[in-house]
């Protein structure tokens, strides 16, 4: 009897061990999956900033060869790379600030009021975000085409306010249509201008969703290539340019100029989670 005591003992630990780990990994798997997704949308961005301390022998960077800070210490020494990013910037910049302004008064429109064509208007907004690019860059030399107008600046500023308006309108739509109307009936309540209103209670509630808006519309304004390709004409942008040294050798600068966006992104990021931190401890 003993014997069949200890037996029972000794297999109690082993049988509650297979238990113990797979509670643990119930308990981590989301986490492990996180870190696994971070770990994937990472590695490209450390393969580019490795290989911009790289010095190839020939024309193309993707064999490491010799360690080197000259792409660094010189990241403009490629004809025309700074040029079309200086370019490449400008458009973005424009663009968010047209796309942002637009697709906000559009958000409040659609969240607000209604009217006849607001089903419509809905539908317009999402064609841009589920038509390929590919037709729609077409549909959009075309009309250039048919207008007389040339191709350069202006064209791609028109494209790429067209189809970032509907990422800013999706994002401030969403954040207005969570707001509690009862704020601003309170602000109201308390003799408020309707100015007063929405410069100190709805646009600082709506400027989460704004901003988010204005930083996507940047980033797809910057990195498009497509639509950029199809009415850019003689103009060149930096996704055009890499586009075009990858044909013939890639330089090492443009791993540079990646290398240095993807850190200022990171910085910005940082920086927000910073403040909005230290908002919640004020509060």
């Amino acid at each position: 009897m003993a014997v069949h005591e200890t037996t029972k003992d000794s297999q109690a630990p082993a049988a509650r061990t297979p238990n113990r780990g797979l509670r643990w990994l119930r308990r981590n798997i989301v986490v492990m999956a996180g870190l696994a997704t971070l770990g994937y949308l990472i590695l490209p961005n450390l393969v580019v900033l490795v290989f911009s301390f790289n010095k190839p022998n020939g024309r193309f960077n993707y064999q490491w060869q010799h360690f080197s800070t000259d792409a660094w210490r010189d990241p403009c020494g490629v004809a025309d790379l700074c040029g079309s990013l200086a370019l490449s910037l400008q458009l973005a910049l424009w663009a968010t600030v047209g796309a942002t302004v637009l697709g906000t008064m559009i958000a409040f429109a659609l969240a607000r009021y209604r009217f006849r064509a607001r089903s419509g208007v809905n539908t317009l907004i999402f064609l841009p975000m589920a038509m390929p690019e590919v037709v729609m860059a077409a549909s959009l030399a075309t009309l250039f085409l048919n207008m007389g107008i040339e191709f350069g600046f202006w064209t791609i500023l028109i494209a790429h306010i067209m189809f970032c308006l509907s990422f800013v309108v999706t994002a401030v739509k969403a954040r207005v249509m969570s707001m509690d109307p009862r704020l601003e009936q309170a602000a109201q309540d308390l003799y408020a201008s309707p100015v007063q209103t929405f410069l100190r209670v709805t646009l600082p509630i709506a400027a989460p969703g704004i901003a988010a808006g204005a930083l996507l519309s940047f980033a797809l304004s910057f990195d498009d290539f497509i639509i950029t390709n199809f009415n850019a004409g003689s103009t060149v942008t930096f996704p055009m340019f890499v586009w075009g040294s990858a044909q013939r050798g890639t330089p090492v600068q443009i791993n540079v100029i990646g290398t240095a966006m993807f850190l200022v992104a990171v910085l910005c990021v940082l920086a927000g989670q910073l403040a909005g931190n230290r908002r919640k401890k004020r509060s």
